[in-house]
Order: C-alpha cells, then structure tokens, then sequence
C-alpha cells in the first residue's frame, strides 16, 4: 500500500489528521514521526505558518523518501497583536506544553484588560504543506494549502477534548469551546479540517 509520512509527533494532531484520511476514499498508508524515533525533530526556523510547514515536510520527505503531509498552526490573539501565532506550541518557552501556554495567554489578556475592556477576539490559522519525494512524477514540489477558525477567547478553560488552545477558544457561532465540541463537529468547522479537505483532492490524484 501507498504510504503517506505525517510530520509531527504531536498525539492529538496525530489523531486529527488520520480521523480526516480515513473519512475519505484516499487508500493509503498513513504514518508519523512515531514511526521514525531516529529522525531528529525538525527546527521551526521559519517566521510564518507557510515557512515551517514547507522545512518539515521537505526535511522529512527527503529523510523517508515518502511523501510527507506537515503543518504548521497557531492561534493569533488580536489583543495580543498576533500573538502567539507562530510560536504557539512554545509561548511557555517549553515546547507542547498546553497548559503552561495557556496559563501565558490569559495572565497577558488578565493584564490587559487592567486597562479596560480588552477585544478578545482570535483566529486559529493552519498551513499544511505536501512534499513529493525525488523520483515521484511531482519530485520537488511542494503544494500548500490554509484553513483559518475565527473565535474569541474566554476566561476559564472548559472541555476535555482536543488539545492546544481549545480549552480557552470559542469558534464563531458556538457556546461551546473547540474542547467541548465533538471530534467530528470540530472537524467540520477547524481550521486544520479546511485545509485538509482542500490538500485530500491532490493527495488522491497524485500518491
């Protein structure tokens, strides 16, 4: 069977990404960097979504000689003029610790708001990037697509499900945070999700 590499070793990103494959009708073997503990953790170096995405798809392509699927996401805070976007999984300073980020977040909102009202409004964005190995029909190309989850902020964290931010980010339209919302319910409306579904088309016609 074909493979596909999945560039990260994050579970909970992990579990989304092979959730969206096996919905659709795309026969392939799907793989993370579970499955190659040799391979060292690729440097996010980049400044954008787009820029980290495309180092660990191309890095891990090019390690695998396989296909690779990567994504870069983060949650951009407007009171926070951004932040932290990029560095999201390590705004703690430690890497994937989810509750030390989030802690960061709100304490930096709790400050603002010191002030006055603060708009608590904010923005989950993904980048997905897929890399063809040399040797494919499409050797060396990269093709990228982006999927954007408006939302706002709240105070206490509220749910079981997911991982990151969700705790804390209600999405347009719901009362419920994206860690109360049902796994195929988040699908639908992610950002992650939109991205995926635009990426399945080419992974169909081209793995």
């Amino acid at each position: 069977m074909r493979q596909l590499i999945l560039a990260s070793r994050n579970v909970g990103k992990i579990r989304e990404f092979k959730r969206m494959m096996d919905q659709s009708s795309i026969s392939v073997e799907v793989l993370s960097l579970l499955d190659f503990p040799q391979l060292p953790d690729v440097d996010e170096t980049g400044t954008t979504l787009q820029e980290n995405s495309r180092l660990k798809a191309v890095q891990i392509t090019q390690a695998t000689g396989k296909p690779c699927l990567a994504d870069d996401s983060g949650i951009f805070i407007d009171a926070l003029n951004g932040d932290p976007g990029v560095y999201s999984a390590r705004w703690s300073g430690v890497h994937g610790d989810d509750e030390a980020n989030i802690v960061k977040v709100l304490q930096q909102i709790r400050d603002l708001e010191l002030n006055g009202a603060v708009d608590r409004s904010a923005q989950f964005r993904c980048v997905v990037a897929l890399a063809f190995p040399e040797g494919h029909a499409r050797g060396g190309e990269v093709v990228f697509e982006s999927g954007e989850m408006p939302g706002k902020i709240i105070d206490v964290p509220r749910g079981e499900h997911g991982f990151g931010y969700d705790p804390i980010f209600v999405p347009d339209g719901f009362t419920q945070t994206s860690a109360e919302l049902s796994a195929e319910a988040k699908d639908q409306i992610s950002h992650r999700g939109q991205a995926m579904r635009k990426i399945l088309p080419i992974l169909s016609a081209t793995l």
